[in-house]
């Protein structure tokens, strides 16, 4: 109520930046979506103060209009894995989370449009990330630390969702929206969605639904590598050929948002959901003679009736978000509020297990101002906090709260040829853990941090169509709940993993040269990167077999990041034949650990009233974990009048730099094609079409950034289609 009353008294309809944002971006017609060509010159919306991607200096990547409906996908990670420098994690189909540059899990923040998304995918790799990809107007992916805006979590990256679901703008027609059906032959899907958006008076209203059902995928061979068959001793079931049990996906999400805009500004509120059931491929929970307190005969029963693992997770979202224009000295004001309810609950067959909970709060304040001796730029506040909760035999990390607020500015001024952009970040990270659910013989101690950031960037119109770019970060990062009190089964890894209530904050300093040159129907593009980490926190197995699995540890070490990406878009022939363009591009990555020599941990695994006490060497060289492989791929693209087609291949190499006790991965190729008819009305109104090929050649596929590589592949052939609707 509070903040009604502040911005009643001057709603407004956007200023002339914002609105041609919002129709670049998440207010844009929905009948124009699909005629997006050029990427580069879309408003990026991540960011307070109104630029293109063309303009920043920072790299970032979008996907719009054609792209992002050939790239959409059931999860998040999925869809942006063919960017350059942007991989997904991978375990079933339910559950895939970005990977920039190497980087995952909690160094890379997942938005909906400029929010934290709620979940907690970050706590474990089988946590699906609660946005639904089919439901985006706009991604945005911003490569390198965006902890200037995001904070501590967005420290290897950020990616934000733009779907409108709280309008900002009028719509340019009284109703408009869009809606798509489709089925899929890999996994039987059938998908529907619907969206609409409309304006009466000064109300604008959103509405968003999406149901998707998919069964079993189909694999190439069998769901077990041959390299896991042997060390199990294991002989193929010919019954188990070609399909890939528990990794059907069920999921239904929606949304209502109402705004008021007036003259110079806007107050709307929202309401979403989000629910899913996934099955968890290739897990099976194995039992010791005392799990779940079942006895003898007892315990037989009882596993006798377990069936797959799978997982229902319901996320319920309430927003409020208001914006004022033209504030005297301030350009604008934009404030968002989000609440979210999170509960997810992992079955065993039909009987409920663990159980966790996630209540957050999420607010944002954004203060841009005008022209100041020269430099455009923007405050913001952000503050949250999360209650997290998790119940059951297998909740291997404890309850807790945390708290973070952080406070920062960014700013830009052009210099003739040369644009600066600079940014600071200031953070205090709280952890309060419930000390009665730690284990016998741990340090169950909260923890406080403060973390600051820094970065300036520089871009250099050397001359018409080509520019320079050069960015200096320093970035820091607290350690999450699970890093510092994880204790016991982490029954999605098949591990047992111990964390360290004693690590401390971690630093990154980042260099990174990049440059864009543009002429006529070529493009080019290409960057190359250094990270120097202090106190690098990460997973190490120690090569200890515990009776639930390896052990691994959560520690921490000096380490380096190198890497190097580029791509092409040449438009090399428009005539009576069609428009043809191809688009290649490429990107590596390596991770090592910097230190030298070795180091003593002293570990207790906590077994009911007593311990196993470890004294584990680890090494501070050698390769990171699960680090992405490099990739160059391709693809080929042709439009003619109403018709679009495309022919594309990515390799991804052999992994064969590898950490201590983490197994090499064979590289595989993937094949994918994309053809749609579009057609527009004479009203106005368009509709198409349309056919996707992916993993043509039927190529087994095992991702190494996978938990799951040896036991579940990426999907064999399969063959989708559908009609789209624009009004």
């Amino acid at each position: 109520m509070a903040l009604a009353a502040v911005l009643t008294p001057a709603f407004a309809a956007p200023a002339p930046q914002e609105a041609e944002a919002a129709q670049a971006g998440a207010s844009q017609p929905a009948s124009d979506e699909h005629h997006v060509k050029d990427l580069d010159r879309v408003m990026v919306t991540a960011r307070p103060i109104p630029t293109t991607a063309e303009d920043l200096a920072l790299p970032i990547e979008v996907l719009a209009g054609d792209r992002l409906d050939a790239a959409k996908s059931n999860s998040i990670g999925e869809t942006v894995a063919k960017l350059p420098g942007v991989q997904s994690s991978y375990f079933g189909p339910g559950v895939g989370r970005p990977i920039i540059r190497g980087f995952d899990g909690a160094r890379v923040q997942v938005l909906s449009d400029g929010l934290s998304s709620g979940d907690v995918s970050t706590v474990s790799v089988d946590h699906a990330v609660t946005i639904e990809p089919f439901l985006a107007n706009q991604i945005e992916v911003l490569k390198g630390p965006a902890t200037l805006l995001y904070g501590s979590g967005a420290i290897g990256g950020a990616v934000n969702v733009v779907d409108g679901r709280i309008p900002e703008a009028r719509t340019e027609q009284p109703l408009q929206g869009r809606a798509e059906l489709r089925a899929g032959s890999v996994n039987d899907e059938k998908t529907g969605m619907l969206r609409l958006d409309g304006t009466a008076g000064n109300l604008v209203f959103h509405f968003d639904g999406m149901h998707r059902e998919t069964g079993d995928y189909d694999i190439p061979g069998y769901a077990e590598s041959r390299r896991h068959m042997a060390e199990e001793g294991e002989t193929p079931d010919p019954a188990t050929r070609g399909t890939l049990d528990n990794s059907a996906v069920r999921t239904t999400s929606g949304a209502l948002g109402v705004t008021w805009v007036g003259d110079r500004g806007f107050l709307g509120v929202g309401y979403s959901m989000f629910n899913t059931r996934y099955g968890v491929p290739g897990h099976e929970h194995e039992h010791g003679d005392d799990d779940h307190g079942h006895e003898g005969e007892e315990a037989e029963a009882g596993h006798e009736e377990e069936g797959g693992v799978h997982i229902v997770m319901d996320q319920r979202r309430s927003e409020v978000r208001g914006g004022l224009d033209d504030l005297g000295p301030f350009a604008s004001l934009r404030v968002k509020l989000a609440h979210t309810d999170y509960t997810h609950t992992e079955y065993e067959g039909e009987v409920p297990g663990t159980v966790f909970d996630n209540d957050s709060t999420e607010g944002r304040i954004e203060l841009a101002h005008k022209p100041w001796a020269g430099w455009n730029g923007a405050f913001g506040l952000q503050w949250a906090q999360r209650k997290f909760d998790a119940e059951g035999d297998e909740a291997f990390v404890p309850p807790s709260k945390s708290r973070d607020v952080g406070l920062f500015w960014i700013g830009d001024r052009e210099f003739g040829p040369v644009k600066l952009e600079l940014g600071a970040r200031h953070d205090r990270n709280r952890v309060d853990v419930d000390d009665a659910a730690i284990a016998i013989g741990r340090d169950a101690r909260d923890r406080d941090f403060g973390t600051t950031s820094l970065s300036a960037a520089a871009r250099w119109n050397v001359a018409e169509g080509f520019h320079v770019s050069l960015g200096l970060d320093r970035a820091q990062r607290s350690p999450t709940a699970e890093e510092l009190y994880s204790q016991g089964t982490h029954v999605a890894t098949g591990s047992v993993e111990i964390g360290d209530a004693q690590l401390d904050r971690e630093t990154a300093d980042r260099a990174e040269l990049g440059f864009h040159w543009h002429s006529g129907p070529f493009k080019l593009g290409a960057s190359i990167y250094h990270v120097r980490y202090s106190d690098f926190i990460y997973l190490a197995d120690t090569g200890v077999e515990e009776h639930d699995g390896p052990l691994r540890v959560w520690t921490q070490g000096d380490a380096r990041f190198n890497g190097a990406e580029a791509q092409m878009d040449w438009n090399f022939a428009d005539n009576d034949s069609g428009s043809w363009t191809v688009h290649v591009f490429g990107d590596i990555v390596r991770g090592k650990l910097s230190g030298g020599g070795t180091r003593t941990l002293e570990v207790s695994v906590p077994h009911g009233d007593h311990t196993h006490d470890y004294g584990i060497e680890l090494a501070r060289s050698g390769n990171l974990p699960r680090m992405a492989p490099a990739r160059v791929g391709g693809e080929l693209r042709w439009e003619r009048g109403p018709i679009r087609a495309s022919l594309g291949a990515v390799r991804y190499a052999q992994a064969d730099r590898v950490a201590e006790h983490e197994e090499e991965t064979p590289g595989y190729t993937l094949v994918d094609a994309h053809l749609a008819w579009h057609r527009d009305t004479a009203a106005g109104n368009g509709w198409e079409v349309f056919l996707d090929g992916s993993n043509l050649l039927d190529k087994e596929a095992r991702a190494h950034t996978s938990f799951l590589k040896d036991v579940a592949p990426l999907p064999g052939r399969g063959v989708s289609g559908g009609v789209r609707i624009f009004f």
